[in-house]
């Protein structure tokens, strides 16, 4: 069905049938702009994506091209066939006819399996046409979507729903083209300025959105003042013009984030695309606060500064994308203004509408435009940025290979005494080690599982290792023997307390990924290649981190201590051992998201599965929403003898109810568990007289076993299960269990 201003139906079926075949598309007398053109049966125009030709069909014999208004663009005053029996379509402009563009089929047949076929009234006279293009190979290695945002890590598909997009020109892009290129997600969209408003409610329920994309226009901020070049020579322009666009930026961004502030809505934050080169007017001043690249550099600091003071809500360097597809190709600061921030264009009236002495030809011919690749990483970079902020794959330990992984060869054999010299550590295993160090400013744990012998390791690490940026101290676990890795893998789970599906191996070696992938299929494996491991282990979303907290910058430290506490707990018997430990618990009331221990409740939440009493997964609105309807939060903090651990616990508290118990299995067996369910008990009776009951639910999932009991231990009694959840009560006249051996901070 086709649907514009004064047309609604399907096309006509004629023949020969056009809808089968790719087209080159372009003027007569110029360079073709694509050759990938196909006229689909639905009545879009695929392949070739520009405003001024959006769809098209067929009315009185002739071929029309349809711009996104819905008016007619071009439309067919002649067609032959040539020696090969392929056809030429001519096209005039129906405001200039001496405009003609043409479409020239090609011999590559396209699949479909709509029967309707489109048709075309053949004139024999002939029309002068250009050569058609040959397609050009497609460029070597990632695409840049894939290169800025990898996709190695993700194991769960994440289907976005809804976007609301609220900006300028760029974001009118960006709800033009995706809601095309990608249908499975809807984009609604609110044109935003300098002079705008946003609207008390979105197109949609705020509900329904899976994330706000802002944009704020640099020509807003700026103001058209940067125009006048000259005035940069001014004394004091600067500083105006930086103090007005810091207002600016207050004001803008305080307007557009009511749907963040209000409802709680996660809000992705575009920054500015800084110009191509500098502005300044002498090569002295070039960097200076005179120059227009070093002031948008400026309020990108500044935007980003601004929005860390919101909550939910994150700053996307479109910068960063633009800079490595090459602005060359996106920014059209090239052709129009400064300030203008958007994709390079060319304007139809430059094609024959206009007389001029000289044809101006078609843009590509001198400025290759990459806006696709351009609009593929912006989407990516916005579900890359979604998957960290969800948590979605996370990666909480990396386990690295030794030979040929962290370093070049093999340890025993090419780093002899005798057979210098050894293979060089400049490249890749530099950045390896440097990439090691990244993660765990993360929290990510990283840990070494190597077939070697241990001591020989130990012995030769500083002649390996040159310079001396990495030791092995630096890993949390060290597996250096001769049994299989997967073994030794599992290992490192148990003393990490986490699944398989959050470890990646790096192994050089084909077979032993192969073997662990094997015996741990949830373990990513990767190494291959050294040259994309620091790159996937770095800018993958999997890896990224939505926001420290106290507990994630400190988790190696308390792995450490976890791990000596184990150590220790072999050598007694179980009650001596928890005697010994001199283990206190401190809570936190949360009872606003603006709490500085709220980021680190969600992200323990979301991401824990064992020790997890239902499996439900929060959002920032959701959180804020339970605790406007008089929801509680408490928090718990644990420490012992051997290291503090940080908050590791969140109890989801209603009425009389505790109706959700996270706790991180860090502190499992040390009997937390049931010292903390003896304040939650104490909490929610507080707030009533007489005896109370309380109660509390679980909901059996596939990995929560370590919490299925605890209320039971507590000293709860169970009852009939509603619709599949196991339903406990602790009378009004009894008293939780509580641990002698433990102390309330």
């Amino acid at each position: 069905m086709i649907e514009t201003k004064n047309f609604q139906g399907q096309s006509a079926v004629v023949s020969p049938p056009v809808t089968d075949f790719r087209w080159a598309f372009g003027p007569t007398n110029g360079t073709l702009l694509s050759d990938q053109l196909i006229l689909s049966p639905s009545g879009e125009i695929k392949g070739y994506s520009h405003p001024n030709e959006r769809s098209w069909r067929i009315e009185n014999y002739r071929l029309l091209l349809l711009n996104e208004g819905g008016d007619i663009m071009w439309r067919s005053i002649e067609a032959f066939k040539d020696p090969e029996g392929l056809l030429t379509i001519v096209l005039e402009h129906p405001g200039n006819p001496d405009t003609r563009f043409i479409l020239k089929q090609h011999a590559i047949i396209v699949p479909d399996d709509t029967p309707a076929s489109p048709v075309i009234k053949q004139v024999t006279a002939p029309v002068e046409t250009q050569p058609t293009a040959q397609p050009s190979a497609p460029p070597a290695g990632l695409s840049d979507a894939e290169f800025l945002f990898p996709s190695d890590l993700e194991v769960t598909n994440v289907k976005v729903g809804k976007v609301l997009l609220v900006g300028s020109c760029l974001t009118a892009l960006y709800h033009e083209q995706l809601q095309t290129r990608h249908p499975e997600t809807t984009f609604d969209y609110i044109p935003y300025n300098f002079v705008s408003v946003l609207p008390e409610a979105p197109p949609s329920p705020v509900s329904d959105y899976d994330f706000q994309y802002l944009q704020i226009p640099l020509r807003s901020v700026l103001s058209d003042r940067v125009i006048w070049g000259f005035r940069f020579n001014e004394e004091g322009f600067t500083k105006t013009i930086l103090q007005d666009a810091y207002s600016i930026i207050d004001a803008m961004l305080s307007s557009a984030m009511i749907y963040n502030e209000r409802h709680g809505l996660l809000t992705f934050v575009s920054n500015f695309i800084v110009p191509q080169m500098s502005t300044a007017s002498s090569m002295y001043e070039r960097g200076s606060n005179n120059d227009l690249a070093t002031i948008v550099q400026r309020l990108n600091d500044y935007l980003n500064e601004k929005v860390a003071g919101y909550k939910n809500a994150y700053l996307l360097n479109v910068d960063a994308v633009a800079s490595t597809i090459g602005k060359r190709y996106i920014l059209d600061d090239l052709v129009y203004f400064y300030s203008h921030g958007a994709v390079t264009y060319q304007d139809w009236d430059d094609f024959g509408s206009i007389a001029r002495n000289e044809p101006i030809p078609p843009l590509e011919t001198v400025y290759p435009v990459k806006k696709d690749a351009f609009l593929d990483a912006i989407f990516r970079q916005m579900v890359t940025a979604y998957r960290t902020t969800k948590q979605v794959d996370q990666v909480k330990a990396v386990v690295f290979d030794l030979d040929n992984t962290l370093w070049r060869g093999q340890i025993a054999e090419h780093y002899r005494p005798e057979a210098q010299p050894w293979p060089r550590t400049d490249g890749w295993p530099l950045g390896i080690w440097e990439a090691i160090h990244y993660l765990r400013a993360r929290g990510i744990l990283v840990a070494i599982c190597s077939k070697n012998d241990y001591d020989y390791v130990k012995n030769r690490w500083d002649d390996v290792i040159e310079p001396k940026l990495i030791s092995l101290d630096d890993f949390s676990s060290v597996k250096i023997n001769w049994i299989p890795k997967a073994q030794n893998i599992s290992e490192i789970c148990k003393e990490f307390n986490i699944k398989p599906k959050s470890v990646v191996f790096v192994d050089d070696n084909p077979v032993e990924r192969a073997a662990v992938a094997s015996a741990l299929p949830d373990v990513r494996v990767i190494g291959g290649n050294p040259y994309l491991t620091r790159r996937i282990l770095l800018w993958s979303a999997e890896t990224q981190i939505a926001r420290m907290t106290e507990e994630s910058g400190k988790r190696e430290e308390m792995i450490r201590g976890q791990i000596e506490r184990e150590e220790t707990r072999s050598t007694m018997d179980r009650s001596e051992f928890l005697a010994s430990l001199h283990c206190e618990v401190s809570f936190i009331n949360i009872t606003s998201t603006d709490q500085p221990e709220f980021g680190r409740a969600l992200e323990l939440t979301n991401k824990t599965n064992q020790f997890n009493t239902n499996g439900q997964r929060w959002s920032f609105e959701n959180i804020a929403d339970f605790l406007k309807v008089g929801g509680k939060i408490l928090a718990f903090k644990v420490k012992d003898k051997f290291t503090e651990y940080g908050l590791v616990g969140v109890l989801y508290l209603k009425g009389t109810e505790i109706t959700q118990y996270v706790m991180s299995c860090r502190v499992l067996g040390m009997e937390v568990e049931e010292f903390v369910v003896a304040e939650a008990v104490k909490l929610l009776r507080s707030a009533h007289t007489g005896e109370t009951d309380i109660t509390a639910t679980i909901k059996e999932t596939p990995d929560n076993t370590p919490c299925r009991e605890v209320y039971l231990r507590a000293g709860f009694r169970e009852i009939a299960p509603q619709d599949g959840v196991r339903q406990f009560i602790l009378d009004g006249d009894e008293v939780p269990m509580l641990p002698l051996h433990i102390k309330k901070a």
